[in-house]
């Protein structure tokens, strides 16, 4: 049988090639890739979160006078200002202060003298640059000069940056009520995500009494908690 392999010369001038038909291969030319571009290897996903609003974490508490700072509270009540809630202080263990809790109502009544319960609603409120905490604002004892400053505080903060400091040491019970030079001296806060609701459930995590056999509550009126 012949072999598969046919052999031809060529010649070119004084040069013999030989060359190998069955073997013999057609390169194909590399091709240069264009320009470099950075631009292919940019991150596209940022920009389609960018406006996404923080996500807050838990958030302080306190009056409208804590904050040492001007504030604004949100101007929406409606979805940003709680009801009435009911709040009692419990001792912890190892902490020098009480630590506030949020209770059911009909436990707090049924367990807990009148004057150990704390009646207030919550409002979603803001330090200049987005320093947001849960303002205390009062609801109780209206005829009460600090309560009624505190209040006008609160809904003056709705549309204008406001700070509130005690006029105790001038023998004035009540607080002081200033605002800031210029209207637009901070910027607007941007709101959290969250719902009130859920700033408030992240806010008061492992501190809300809603059962009989809550440590928290047993421990306000003294009773032997179990040792797991």
């Amino acid at each position: 049988m012949a072999n598969g392999r046919k052999k031809s010369k060529i010649r070119l001038g004084k040069d013999e090639l030989e060359t190998t038909a069955a073997s013999s291969k057609v390169e194909t030319p590399i091709q240069k890739s264009g320009k470099f571009d950075l631009n292919k290897f940019k991150s596209k996903l940022a920009a389609t979160v960018a406006n996404v609003g923080t996500l807050q974490g838990a958030l302080p508490h306190h009056n409208i006078a804590g904050a040492n700072d001007f504030v604004r509270l949100h101007p929406d009540e409606q979805n940003y200002w709680s009801d009435e809630l009911c709040f009692v202080n419990v001792p912890i263990q190892g902490q020098k202060q009480n630590t506030l809790h949020l209770i059911d109502e009909d436990l707090a009544v049924q367990y807990l003298p009148s004057g150990k319960i704390q009646r207030f609603r919550l409002a979603l409120a803001s330090k200049p640059h987005d320093v947001f905490f849960l303002c205390h604002v009062p609801t109780q004892n209206q005829d009460n000069p600090w309560n009624v400053s505190n209040l006008r505080a609160c809904k003056q903060a709705k549309t204008k940056w406001v700070e509130a400091t005690s006029r105790k040491a001038e023998g004035v019970e009540s607080y002081k009520i200033r605002f800031t030079r210029d209207n637009d001296a901070f910027p607007e806060p941007k709101c959290p995500t969250q719902s009130l609701d859920e700033l408030i459930e992240t806010a008061f995590t492992g501190r809300m009494i809603d059962h009989e056999d809550h440590p928290a509550l047993k421990r306000l009126i003294g009773a032997k908690q179990s040792v797991s």
